[in-house]
């Protein structure tokens, strides 16, 4: 059972110290609170703020795969950042469309996580996972394309796929899972890879991705 209440969050924060070793942490986010949105908004949120201003949280937010209800965290509320998880990629970009312009009016941070889309922007075989799920029809297929550009300029799929993604001007950082000690070895080399501009300009002149990236 989720407990967004503030007492919930004050006892979250409280243990994760604990459990961290330390005093305070960095930043905290309201994690998908979809189901529990006045609970988040009323009383989440508040208690977070309460909690910045002790000091003992350093930057506050909320993180979640659908942009509406962020949007009105970035439009109700005083946070520092939004976590946005999917729906924006190397194959998706409409989680950019409304919610990017609100957090840059705001002066909000955008952290981009799912920037591989569950794994097929990693390695696009019948057994990948898109969005936590199988993909859909013609995914793979168009990842195999999108492959095939990025092969003349020896960039790596997911490389691509996380330069795509930090060359827009309003992500300030991204998010990257692993699932063993060698993904976290690679995602920590894919920043360092040279992915020229160039080859995401041919992306959209195919049609595989948008026009332009901010």
């Amino acid at each position: 059972m989720r407990d967004y209440s503030r007492d919930g969050v004050r006892r979250s924060i409280e243990e994760s110290c604990e459990r961290l070793g330390l005093d305070r942490v960095d930043i905290a986010l309201i994690h998908d609170p979809d189901d529990y949105r006045e609970a988040a908004i009323e009383e989440a949120y508040p208690a977070l703020e309460e909690l910045r201003g002790e000091g003992v949280v350093r930057a506050i937010g909320a993180g979640m795969n659908q942009p509406a209800m962020l949007e009105r965290f970035v439009t109700e509320s005083d946070m520092d950042r939004v976590l946005r998880t999917g729906c924006f990629s190397l194959i998706e970009e409409s989680g950019a469309a409304s919610l990017f312009p609100a957090c840059r009016e705001r002066g909000l941070a955008v952290l981009a996580a799912g920037v591989h889309e569950s794994g097929i922007l990693a390695n696009p075989d019948p057994g990948s996972r898109f969005r936590y799920g199988s993909p859909p029809i013609g995914a793979i297929a168009r990842v195999d394309r999108i492959a095939s550009v990025c092969a003349p300029y020896d960039a790596p799929l997911p490389a691509a796929a996380l330069h795509h993604v930090l060359a827009h001007s309003d992500v300030t950082a991204i998010v990257i899972g692993a699932r063993s000690a060698t993904d976290a070895r690679l995602n920590a080399e894919y920043p360092h890879e040279h992915v020229p501009r160039e080859l995401f300009d041919d992306l959209a002149e195919s049609g595989l991705t948008a026009p332009t990236i901010a």
